[in-house]
């Protein structure tokens, strides 16, 4: 039984051009890597200061290694609650400028733990229709009354507002940066809507942190809304190059996940080298701001090269720039010819985002070179006349 329904499933993700296969990356991960025994230019990473491969991040956790071993052994509630993820902690509660901070090993967790713990049947989540899977499914385990408004539209979301009475709790939840789009969320407003209909916020600055900011603290610091926005979740994988991931906020916040997020409670802790690293990248993070500015540099340059030779970026603003092809096929015949010809970029496909608006999912490093912007231009140019996109 099984079996056969294995087989009828991956049969008709196959003839909808949605099955998806593993590629195998030999080395690091950088501007150039290496897939099958070919190198390719890789413009698909979330690398963003291509901090991923940097040496003193290695320098870091081969040091940590050898002071700390690499298992922490338990969850971090018995006895795996080492130095290394205290001092984490802190450092990032002092880049983000809140009371207090808590690591979780992933992303996913850690919105999972949070939305989960802190709301339930009594209370009612508002969430912007783009948000990423783990904030939907942290609101599906809490079930707490679900509604989504369309993306970033905040004349619905205060109707929402309006109409919603007899909840004990109101949360409004967004990304701060959204994956798939490349777009902000419309932060300002919904922090005035939060105010004025009495909303806790919540803000997943995964794709932010890093990126956006003077100091590179998020989307929260750029719209100079640090101190107003209760709950700021952040990942360490991606601008920080290393793994892991944050929730900032009051001290209270952080004892009552530290007492209710499963997801936190019930896992052995990270490693501490990974901790480490995370500690040297974010050093490296507020010192060097020139990784940042040419990360925009370049992101900016991509942008307007597939804009001007006709391809649809959507209303991205960010290094995420999407290629919307729509047709799913056609999304993957395209990530493939690019890739015959040197540049990866991975087709996105439903359910990540909607039906007909597959994808290219360009994203940009620090680390690209201006040569290796014009040559992708070229290809994704001659590519796109091929399959009649242009």
């Amino acid at each position: 039984m099984l079996e056969r329904f294995l087989d009828q499933s991956l049969d008709q993700l196959e003839k909808q051009g949605l099955k998806r296969s593993l590629k195998i990356l030999e080395g690091p991960q950088s501007r150039r890597i290496t897939i099958s025994g070919r190198q390719v230019l890789n413009f698909c990473s979330n690398n963003y200061l291509g901090l991923a491969d940097d040496r003193r991040l290695r320098q870091a956790a081969r040091d940590s290694l050898q002071s700390q071993g690499f298992g922490a052994g338990a969850s971090r509630l018995v006895c795996g609650n080492m130095k290394a993820h205290r001092m984490l902690e802190e450092r990032i509660a002092d880049f983000k400028g809140s009371e207090d901070c808590m690591v979780f090993s992933t992303g996913y967790m850690a919105n999972v733990g949070i939305i989960s713990s802190l709301f339930d049947r009594e209370d009612i989540v508002f969430s912007d229709k783009l948000n990423h899977a783990s904030i939907v499914d942290g609101i599906l385990l809490s079930r707490a009354r679900f509604k989504r408004y369309p993306h970033k539209n905040t004349s619905v979301l205060e109707r929402f507002l309006k109409e919603s009475s007899g909840f004990k709790k109101k949360v409004i939840i967004t990304d701060s940066v959204f994956s798939m789009d490349g777009d902000m969320a419309p932060l300002p407003a919904i922090v005035r809507l939060a105010r004025e209909y009495d909303a806790i916020v919540m803000i997943d600055e995964a794709h932010a942190m890093g990126v956006l900011g003077k100091g590179g603290r998020g989307a929260a610091e750029y719209f100079g809304l640090e101190k107003q926005i209760d709950i700021q979740m952040g990942t360490l994988s991606k601008a920080a190059g290393a793994f892991g991931a944050y929730c900032c906020g009051s001290s209270k916040l952080i004892s009552f996940l530290a007492n209710r997020a499963r997801s936190f409670i019930y896992t052995t802790g990270m490693p501490p080298a990974i901790c480490e690293a995370s500690i040297k990248a974010l050093e490296i993070i507020k010192e060097q701001p020139q990784l940042r500015q040419r990360l925009w540099d370049n992101a900016n340059a991509m942008r307007e090269g597939l804009k001007s030779l006709g391809f649809n970026t959507l209303e991205s603003e960010t290094p995420i720039i999407p290629v919307v092809v729509n047709d799913a096929s056609l999304a993957v015949q395209f990530s493939q010819r690019l890739f015959d010809e040197g540049v990866f970029v991975q087709a996105i496909r439903p359910p990540t985002v909607p039906q007909n608006a597959a994808r290219l999912r360009v994203t940009l490093m620090a680390s690209h070179l201006e040569t290796d912007i014009e040559f992708a231009l070229e290809q994704f140019k001659k590519t796109g006349r091929e399959l009649c996109l242009l």
